[in-house]
């Protein structure tokens, strides 16, 4: 009975070791998160600022206009918009 309460010691110290060093490594990368976070944000603002200053930059979160085909119908320049649309299997 000793033997076996020593050896689930044993394990529980490693155990407890284990999640110490798990919980260092967590406050890393949560430190090393937020930095990226913080700097993601800055260059979304400084871009942001940017683009509204040179209207010459695309937005690329909005879809692209359709075009209009030489016998006046209107159709999408891209692939992804004609499979969205059904056009393109």
């Amino acid at each position: 009975m000793e033997r076996r309460n020593t050896k689930l010691y044993l394990q529980n110290c490693y155990i407890l070791k284990e999640n110490e060093r798990l919980r260092k490594n967590l406050q890393v990368l949560n430190r090393e998160n937020q930095a990226l976070l913080s700097e993601l944000k800055q260059n979304l603002t400084k871009s942001s600022a940017t683009s509204s200053r040179n209207p010459n930059i695309p937005d690329l979160n909005t879809p692209p206009a359709p075009t209009m085909s030489p016998s006046g119908s209107k159709h999408s320049s891209h692939k992804w918009d004609m499979r969205l649309n059904g056009d393109l299997s």
